[in-house]
């Protein structure tokens, strides 16, 4: 039989899960799995892998997420890349999990399953009156011949004003997931978004994942400190509105000594590991952070402390101070 898992942020995976055992019965090997706030994606990863663990065939698991580009899809992406029995459907409703639990009745393997369930997922959304629907659109007719320009654009073209726009630079080591692709991206309206660093940069699978996690209508793209650099000092991309996602603080310093015109950080997540000190729920910082900060403040960065739009703004210098005086006592 196919195993079902399902994963969400919060508590939503175990409510509907919950719902569904109200609704439709208890079922087999179904386990939900939560990501909640203070929580680092090795914990969700772990988390993932015991309730596979738990399944009558491992290797044969769907997974019911529910969103596209947030940490538990990102997670169980990358573990997918061991597990070619496995698929995942986002958008995780009721209608859906009805269906894949009669679906294993008819199908063997997780991929026809997923395949099975998303039309039920779609019929499942309603409204009334009836008339609030909309209408299906038709395809897009495809551009007239030489309506866009095609091809690379020569060294030396100068586009807009020949500076690229920087309408939101972030340090979040989870780079680009949900609240990135949605909230961030809602609120700043980039063309481009930009993940800066090399080692991602250099793994195929992370670098896949982002490019597909991009809001509709932005492209992603994965790029070396040096490339960001060499980006920020060409003409070309004059029009461009970029997003740049850092992974560490010492990246950003990097692209900022080296060019990169960055005024503000928005300081979003930074993982806890060993040698660090955590100063909030998503914010962990080791000395190097800390001088890293320091350094930053020097040149005249400003910080944005926040993990969305939505969200007051933090203190960074309190923070700062606060693991300065943590990792003193370590």
């Amino acid at each position: 039989m196919v195993g079902i898992i399902l994963a969400s942020h919060g508590d939503f995976a175990t409510g509907i899960y919950s719902s569904a055992c109200m609704v439709f019965g208890e079922a087999d090997d179904v386990i939900p799995v939560t990501f909640h706030n203070g929580e680092t994606p090795d914990d969700l990863r772990a988390k993932i892998l015991d309730a596979v663990s738990k399944m009558g065939d491992p290797e044969n698991v769907l997974f019911l997420c529910d969103l596209f580009a947030g940490t538990p899809y990102n997670q169980i992406f990358l573990l997918s890349a061991d597990h070619p029995g496995w698929a995942v459907v986002t958008g995780m409703n009721l209608p859906m999990i009805a269906e894949a639990y009669g679906a294993r009745d008819d199908f063997e393997t997780a991929g026809e399953v997923a395949t099975q369930i998303v039309s039920a997922a779609r019929e499942g959304i309603v409204t009334h009156p009836e008339s609030l629907m909309p209408e299906e659109e038709a395809p897009a007719a495809a551009p007239a011949a030489g309506a866009m320009p095609s091809g690379a654009i020569p060294p030396g073209t100068v586009l807009g004003d020949g500076k690229i726009k920087y309408v939101l630079a972030r340090i979040d080591s989870r780079l680009l997931h949900g609240q990135v692709a949605t909230a961030w991206s809602k609120a700043t309206a980039p063309t481009r978004i930009i993940v800066c660093s090399d080692g991602v940069a250099h793994d195929e699978l992370r670098k896949t994942l982002i490019e597909q996690a991009a809001p509709p209508g932005v492209k992603a793209n994965v790029v070396p400190i040096d490339k960001i650099i060499q980006v920020a000092k060409d003409p070309r991309f004059g029009t461009t509105k970029a997003l740049l996602l850092f992974e560490t603080p010492q990246d950003a310093l990097r692209a900022i000594k080296g060019g990169v015109d960055i005024k503000t950080l928005n300081v979003g997540s930074m993982a806890h590991s060993l040698g660090k000190v955590a100063v909030n729920k998503v914010l962990s910082l080791g000395k190097e952070d800390v001088e890293t900060f320091d350094e930053l403040k020097s040149l005249g960065i400003e910080f944005d402390v926040r993990k969305v739009p939505a969200d007051s703004k933090e203190d960074m210098n309190a923070i700062i101070e606060k693991a300065r005086a943590e990792l003193a006592n370590m």
